[in-house]
């Protein structure tokens, strides 16, 4: 096989991580999620749940400031970049410098605009309803006490959505972006797999 990179983006809960754990896994090629968080917070300082969660979602607060960036009704001075700015550079570096040591699986972090430039890049978007999704969820991670899991995934997906929007001018899930999108409550995780890695052996 050619090499070839995968990325996954996908809604909160339908399985998008473990389908590309399971197509990196077939393949025999490395899987990246969390290792580019450890990386970012050892190129960039910052502590490992700030990396986390500033490196793809909008929190609260920042979606209020990317909502105001996207209107250009505030600005940083000059010479001046947000540490949400920071943690992008660093992992948008790490994601090049991986695809270019070899093939590989990348979730996530914009990975599909990142790379958008090269050939070799596969680009999937993993979704289900929300039923399949909260019961995916629930089982994962377990309840929230007052929180619902309704409200879990739309604020997940909207947090995603606004990441991926402020950095990439794009749409989250625009079916135009991705070369396949699977729906995970039809089609079975070993199933996708299966198609995935046919794809990319053809």
């Amino acid at each position: 096989m050619l090499k070839r990179i995968v990325t996954i983006s996908r809604q909160f809960g339908a399985g998008g991580h473990t389908l590309g754990k399971m197509i990196a896994d077939q393949l025999g090629i490395p899987f990246y999620d969390s290792e580019i968080i450890e990386q970012a917070v050892a190129d960039t300082g910052f502590s490992p749940e700030f990396v986390k969660e500033a490196g793809e979602y909008a929190s609260t607060t920042h979606s209020f400031l990317f909502n105001l960036a996207l209107s250009h009704s505030v600005s940083v001075g000059p010479g001046e970049m947000s540490n949400y700015d920071k943690i992008y550079i660093a992992q948008a570096k790490i994601i090049r410098e991986l695809a270019d040591k070899s093939s590989c699986v990348i979730v996530g972090r914009c990975a599909d605009y990142i790379l958008r430039e090269r050939d070799d890049v596969f680009n999937l978007f993993v979704h289900a309803n929300d039923a399949y999704r909260a019961e995916r969820v629930l089982e994962t991670y377990g309840e929230i006490p007052g929180k619902p899991i309704e409200e879990r995934l739309e604020e997940k997906d909207k947090k995603r959505a606004l990441y991926y929007r402020h950095y990439t001018d794009r749409e989250w899930g625009d079916l135009e972006n991705y070369d396949l999108t699977i729906n995970t409550a039809k089609v079975p995780l070993e199933m996708a797999c299966s198609w995935v890695v046919q794809v990319l052996k053809d």
